[in-house]
């Protein structure tokens, strides 16, 4: 795709924008709520939207204002936005035997993030909706062995197949109010959904990649260890960093096994998911500032997750690493890095947290107009957290979402959607087509730091 050739992203766009138009219109039905209730359009828009794009921020309780029929909708469109809507009809069109268009496969392999040196599209299509489809029925039959007892073959099915789902699309629905905080010491429950939240997050491509070197044995791409390094290095920070904060606080009543697998739970779903085992409400603000630095991450490129990726994160802090060492290059796992890798970093990072400073501004001027810094008692944070958490589609809350006036939730649902496809995507889709310019003016230096 020619950096000045917008129709794919466009159309990507485009396509979501349709699959939350539908999910809207279909939450609105009176099949999908239940008898003698009913959802304004402002709230089903703004669930369409967090299930389109896997963020789960609710105003609406997902398992009491949904019949079975409006769950369905939501698990249906956490499915279809988690994978992609392009991915979904270009397999259906693949196993039609349609030939695929110079345009959709530009917009499946920007969807995908980087796929563009293997043996084709089609075979890693079918390969990544078989992998998906087998680990989210695995991840529903270990939840409904566990619950089956407990709540009842049907109920236990229904809810394995909707938390399967929702964890490896990094939606962070849930069909209880709160979340997964009942199950907080279930170490088989945490278990398999933290294993399909990380699976769900480590994009596509490395998902395939690993796949294929357990059959044949080879060396992995960069991008590969980089993701799976940075992933790996978050997660244990992370969980080490969530317990030093809140072990006298939020996890104070908690045995101290408790207390791991509550932060180890938290530092998985907090840069991507959703779910909670605790009550975010009572974390101290440093607690909850190192959430929203987590959720500003997210995941990886080409995965469910939201936020600058993982391999942003990764190539910045080699960079300035290697800077501060005086390396004129840099380099990892015996490789260099290209310069448009570190530009590209950089222009992601920028860009999100211009969006993050705009939404907190707009947050702060549709929600508190007239209120001075002492009046907001520490709603500050609780909406820069609320920015930060649909920016990313995490879907993390300390409470803020459902008292948002009718405008803040359109901003918010705005947050989602561009957090989905990413602010530059968006932008990008949004401009007019520009002839590319390849010349070099004069270089001249300017003062920095």
């Amino acid at each position: 795709m020619e950096a000045n050739d917008t129709r794919p992203l466009r159309l990507l766009v485009s396509s979501f924008g349709a699959l939350i138009a539908v999910g809207t219109a279909l939450l609105l039905l009176p099949a999908a709520t239940p008898e003698g209730q009913s959802i304004a359009f402002l709230d089903a828009l703004f669930t369409a939207t967090s299930a389109t794009c896997v963020t789960g921020l609710v105003v609406r309780d997902t398992g009491t204002a949904f019949t079975p029929f409006g769950q369905a909708v939501i698990l249906a469109l956490i499915q279809l936005g988690g994978l992609g809507v392009m991915t979904f009809s270009l397999v259906i069109l693949s196993g039609l035997g349609g030939r695929l268009s110079l345009t959709s496969r530009s917009v499946l392999t920007h969807t995908l993030s980087g796929v563009t040196r293997n043996a084709g599209l089609r075979p890693l299509l079918r390969s990544v909706v078989r992998l998906t489809l087998a680990l989210e029925l695995v991840g529903a039959l270990v939840l409904f062995l566990r619950w089956r007892e407990a709540l009842g073959p049907s109920q236990a099915a229904w809810a394995a197949a909707f938390h399967s789902v929702s964890a490896f699309c990094n939606a962070g629905f849930s069909l209880w109010s709160d979340s997964l905080q009942r199950y907080r010491d279930d170490a088989i429950v945490n278990g398999v959904v933290m294993v399909l939240i990380v699976l769900g997050g480590l994009g596509f491509l490395v998902a395939h990649e690993v796949r294929r070197s357990w059959r044949r044995p080879q060396n992995l791409s960069l991008h590969t260890k980089v993701t799976l390094a940075t992933t790996g290095w978050l997660i244990v920070a992370g969980t080490v960093a969530i317990w030093l904060v809140e072990r006298e606080d939020s996890l104070a009543a908690l045995p101290l096994g408790s207390q791991l697998l509550a932060s180890l739970f938290q530092s998985v779903t907090s840069r991507t998911a959703g779910f909670s085992t605790v009550d975010l409400a009572g974390f101290t603000p440093a607690g909850l500032f190192l959430l929203t630095l987590m959720m500003f991450v997210g995941g990886s490129p080409g995965s469910c997750a939201g936020g600058i990726k993982t391999t942003t994160l990764g190539v910045l802090t080699l960079a300035a690493w290697q800077r501060i060492r005086g390396h004129a290059h840099v380099n990892a796992f015996h490789r260099s890095l290209g310069r448009a890798t570190l530009e590209n970093a950089v222009t992601i990072t920028i860009g999100g947290v211009a969006v993050v400073l705009a939404g907190l501004f707009g947050m702060l001027f549709l929600q508190a107009p007239h209120s001075s810094l002492p009046e907001l008692h520490g709603e500050f944070a609780a909406y820069l957290f609320e920015v930060v958490s649909a920016l990313g589609t995490v879907g993390l809350s300390v409470g803020t979402t459902e008292s948002l006036t009718p405008t803040a939730r359109v901003l918010v649902t705005a947050l989602m959607f561009v957090g989905r496809l990413g602010p530059l995507t968006v932008a990008t889709a949004l401009t007019r087509r520009s002839r590319r310019i390849d010349w070099r003016q004069a270089e001249e230096d300017v003062m920095v730091g």
